[in-house]
């Protein structure tokens, strides 16, 4: 095994007996970029020289006892979270390029605890699609199915993730955007507690979470980058759950029907009804239960982020709005036959999927469900529907979990007959990230078939 496919649990082990160094690693991690990177197209503002420097020290804070909690490991961050000297072009190429002034809080955080950021992730336009569409980067492809999407809108990290691109790899989530590329590229990817990452530039549903291989190395991440920072006034101070779970009598819900959107593919329903059976086996009381959200929630916020998005775009010049991805353009297009009533609707609907979700956590410990009603859709699509009119639905299975700031976490459960990854979420209440990603860990050791990594 190549040391670019050691987890971040493992390669802290390893330098801290000694037999491994930090510069050794990045150069393999390095040479996996230069071999995949033509086909995957991952990354964004790679940096060799910083990124061996950077192993160089932690070297030596290895050899001084000095190291941080992440000292040495590889880690990348999406575009859109700020690393201090690089532009954050959102995807688009409407945006100005201005060098960021300083990291924002989780980057600066990984920087803290020794991490070797070497490189930027892709991302579509502006975030707003779950695939890897963008007038900005090359297009994102996922490395079980070039293909294939890698999801989006944390597109590079889910494809850097997979490929072996080093162990941690940060997104960030407002509807699904860590959750549905980690789904489809067979990753554990956790939207934590709102508020428990500080994301510097806080907006409703917005969160900051890793993509890893392993619910461990995600755990780590989330121990590193979480806590208050005054630059987000939703941020919280660090939480104190476990990393357990007890099965004998938990109570999940089993959500295998949104309600809403895209219809679940057969295999993907068969996937996640198996996690349920293996939960059920061990103790657990599984239960299935109706719809949470509505047509009319998931309408009314797509009416809110059409209005949000068409403001924003019109305040650009002329020469730049023309820059913007046609089905963007499109989907904003219609904003204007909005009226005032229907946005302040729309905005109301995220509470109203809050207080939905909220009264199943009542009764239950964890909602399981799909990520996704379907397996990655062609890589070139930026819906996909294919219709700049329907944007949003495959999100229905995620997007609750954003509007009632839960945690909710992905684990492999399985592939399809064309051997695309099959993902299930475990959504808990909150402050129990932990407690998602224990369940994740226990599901991904009793998968049935174990397949290794696309590109190892």
């Amino acid at each position: 095994m190549s040391l670019a496919d050691l987890t971040a649990t493992e390669l802290l082990a390893k330098y801290r007996d000694g037999s491994v160094s930090p510069v050794e690693v990045i150069d393999d991690v390095l040479t996996r970029v230069d071999e995949l990177e033509p086909q995957l197209c991952a990354l964004y503002a790679l940096d060799r020289s910083g990124a061996r420097a950077a192993a160089q020290e932690s070297e030596r804070r290895w050899r001084d006892g000095t190291a941080g909690p992440l000292d040495g490991v590889p880690v990348t961050v999406k575009e859109n979270i700020a690393t201090r000297g690089t532009p954050v072009p959102q995807g688009t190429a409407a945006t100005e390029l201005i060098p960021a002034a300083e990291d924002a809080p989780a980057a600066a955080r990984l920087r803290a605890a020794g991490a070797v950021i070497f490189s930027k992730t892709t991302m579509p336009e502006y975030g707003m699609l779950s695939s890897g569409v963008s007038t900005f980067h090359r297009l994102t492809r996922n490395p079980w199915d070039l293909s294939r999407t890698a999801g989006g809108s944390s597109a590079g990290a889910a494809a850097a993730a997979a490929a072996g691109y080093g162990p941690i790899h940060v997104g960030t989530d407002i509807g699904g955007s860590i959750r549905l590329p980690a789904g489809w590229c067979g990753l554990v990817g956790l939207k934590p507690t709102h508020g428990r990452i500080a994301v510097g530039n806080p907006y409703a549903g917005r969160a900051i979470g890793p993509l890893t291989r392993t619910a461990r190395d995600a755990a780590l991440a989330v121990s590193v980058m979480s806590g208050y920072d005054p630059r987000d006034h939703t941020s919280l101070p660090p939480a104190s759950d476990a990393y357990e779970v007890g099965l004998d009598g938990l109570r999940v819900a089993l959500l295998l029907d949104a309600g809403v959107g895209l219809p679940v593919d057969p295999e993907v329903n068969a996937a996640v009804s198996a996690a349920a059976a293996v939960l059920e086996q061990a103790g657990a009381i599984v239960e299935p239960i109706r719809p949470i959200i509505s047509r009319e929630m998931l309408d009314g916020l797509d009416h809110f982020w059409r209005i949000r998005s068409a403001t924003d775009i019109a305040l650009l010049p002329e020469e730049r709005r023309a820059k913007v991805l046609p089905q963007i353009r499109q989907w904003v297009s219609t904003a204007g036959d909005l009226t005032a009533s229907d946005v302040f609707h729309g905005y109301s609907q995220m509470g109203a999927m809050a207080s939905a979700v909220g009264r199943v956590f009542t009764t239950y410990d964890v909602i399981l469900s799909p990520v996704a009603p379907i397996a990655a859709f062609p890589a070139e699509l930026a819906y996909p529907t294919d219709d700049p009119a329907k944007p949003f639905e495959h999100i229905a299975f995620t997007v609750p979990y954003n509007m009632s700031h839960h945690p909710a976490t992905t684990v492999n459960v399985g592939w399809s007959t064309a051997g695309l990854p099959i993902g299930a979420q475990l959504a808990v209440p909150h402050h129990q990230d932990l407690r998602a990603l224990a369940l994740a860990e226990y599901l991904d050791g009793r998968r049935t078939e174990q397949r290794a990594w696309p590109m190892s």
